[in-house]
């Protein structure tokens, strides 16, 4: 995300970012991946840690809001119930879900042997989307040892773009993946920050709209015109066959595709709160121009580094939460932070092949006049 065009016309919200712009500026939070990237083999893991230490042991609150539940998540229910997370959060493919969140069982109990013996279980929270058009999901290709190489990897400095999980994602018929940003938020007096990362494989291109433009329409006219334009060159029909052709109506598919909001912040919030910040995920999702279509599992989660809980606490001491009123700040946060996060994952993916020839193209190389579409297509908001 480089350029001063760029930033003016894809600035979104008012509030600012923090000084690195992703999930990383909530403290403690790292995120690593491990990317699978071999011919039809185009997928991976991310993961997400709320801390250095044992999550376990030292569990955060969080919340969880599904928009749309066409996905397979691990997890979900229990912290639905608990309101707490027991493993960093994992992303990965539909087929790995079962691998990974094995790997994710396998490396707590390593950890702390007493697991499922004289110690509670542990709940793998495991995201997926579905990569099968640029991934061969039949290879089963991401294994335990992506996961654990995904977690070695883990820091500050988060990658984004056509990168672990993201490698094989699409989005809006374009490339998608791993995006993150930030919002610094005041509430109750204070700052805090909320920060973002998502797992963007949704949308068609029609849909697309970026701060207000609708960047989707304009590409899907000229790939319309480029192609029209060749067929006529080739066309060796007659001119009526050709005027039935071109006048043939054809429905668009419908949105198939996933995705996974994450979200982070320093505000001292419960797991009920924490929920009710996730739902505001949503905001962000559509000002994009998703509807959460009927095949697209959109799932956002949301936890707070202010305060742990022990795995064997008995009581729980906490500092004060933010009262309910206070929030809106942190509400504006989230909608603009998922909406940043949904651009950035589009700005920073590059063009990919995969499997049985199938290409994604990368945004900038669909419309490489952007800045320019935005900068005057741009409606001035907040």
């Amino acid at each position: 995300m480089t350029g001063a065009t760029f930033d003016a016309a894809l600035r979104c919200g008012a509030l600012p970012a923090g000084p690195r712009g992703t999930i990383a500026d909530v403290p403690g939070v790292t995120v690593g991946h491990c990317t699978l990237d071999d011919g039809p083999v185009q997928t991976g893991v991310t993961v997400v840690k709320p801390h250095p230490g044992d999550v376990y042991r030292s569990k955060v609150p969080a919340g969880a809001a599904v928009i749309n539940g066409f996905g397979k998540s691990v997890g979900l229910v229990q912290v639905d119930e608990l309101g707490v997370l027991d493993t960093p959060i994992a992303l990965t493919n539909t087929f790995a879900v079962g691998a990974i969140g094995e790997a994710q069982i396998r490396a707590a109990i390593a950890a702390n042997p007493s697991i499922g013996r004289d110690w509670p279980t542990v709940n793998p929270l495991v995201f997926e989307c579905n990569d099968g058009y640029l991934n061969d999901l039949h290879a089963f290709a991401a294994t335990a040892d992506h996961y654990a190489a995904a977690l070695r990897d883990a820091s500050r400095d988060v990658v984004r773009g056509a990168v672990g999980a993201g490698r094989g994602m699409s989005c809006f018929d374009l490339k998608g993946g791993i995006g993150s940003a930030s919002r610094v938020a005041v509430a109750a007096g204070r700052p805090y920050t909320v920060g973002t990362l998502v797992l963007a494989n949704f949308g068609r291109l029609p849909m697309l709209t970026l701060g207000g433009v609708p960047v989707g329409r304009m590409v899907a006219g000229r790939d319309a015109a480029s192609a029209a334009a060749a067929a006529l060159a080739a066309s060796t029909a007659s001119t009526a066959s050709t005027a039935s052709t071109a006048s043939a109506v054809v429905a668009p598919p419908p949105e198939q595709g996933s995705i996974i909001m994450l979200l982070a912040t320093d505000a001292p919030l419960d797991a009920r709160q924490l929920a009710r910040l996730a739902r505001r995920a949503a905001a962000g999702l559509a000002r994009t121009g998703s509807v959460y279509g009927h095949g697209s599992g959109d799932i956002a989660l949301a936890f707070s580094t202010a305060y742990t809980i022990a795995h064997d606490a008995r009581t729980v001491a906490l500092s004060a939460l933010l009262a309910d009123a206070t929030l809106d700040p942190l509400f504006q946060a989230a909608a603009d932070g998922v909406e940043q996060a949904i651009v950035d994952a589009l700005m920073s993916a590059v063009t990919v092949a995969g499997r049985d020839g199938h290409v994604r193209r990368a945004l900038r190389d669909a419309i490489p006049d952007l800045d320019r579409v935005l900068a005057e297509g741009s409606p001035s908001r907040p």
